[in-house]
């Protein structure tokens, strides 16, 4: 088996406000279907509009941890391992509508929203937006680069 290293984030060159990490990812119907697949989510109000709406939904909507999980991988990514998260926590605010033909565009954006020097410690603040709206609130992942 091969691992793979990957370098960490220099922690003394980091600045509060420092974009670390942006991406964008693009979902459809079958997005939501393979996700609950893996993961078991099967609620209907991700994958028929009947459903949703009768729930007081626009439609058919992203699974939370699905945005939650896509939300938080270009920090891991950025990070080089992901045993250097540390904590991870968001509130969900807004749901993500995935059209049935067009789908739907989240974009993520990654900024350091706080140093702990002496633990070498980042907080990496992240915004999440779908149609110019932030979906996820108080989103903050913590990464441990000692």
């Amino acid at each position: 088996m091969t691992q793979l290293t990957s370098a960490q984030p220099d922690f003394d060159t980091l600045t509060v406000g420092d974009v670390v990490a942006e991406r964008s990812y693009e979902l459809t119907r079958d997005s939501l279907v393979r996700y609950a697949g893996a993961s078991g989510d099967f609620n209907s109000i991700h994958y028929r509009d009947d459903i949703a709406t009768s729930v007081g939904l626009p439609g058919v909507i992203a699974h939370g941890m699905l945005t939650m999980g896509l939300s938080v991988q270009p920090v891991v990514d950025w990070a080089g391992d992901p045993a250097r998260v540390a904590d991870y926590q968001v509130r969900f605010t807004r749901p993500i509508l995935v059209d049935p033909v067009t789908g739907a565009t989240v974009s993520v954006t990654a900024k350091i929203g706080q140093l702990d020097a002496e633990a070498r410690v980042a907080r990496v603040d992240l915004t999440t937006t779908f149609n110019g709206e932030t979906v996820l609130g108080k989103a903050q992942v913590r990464v441990s680069l000692a």
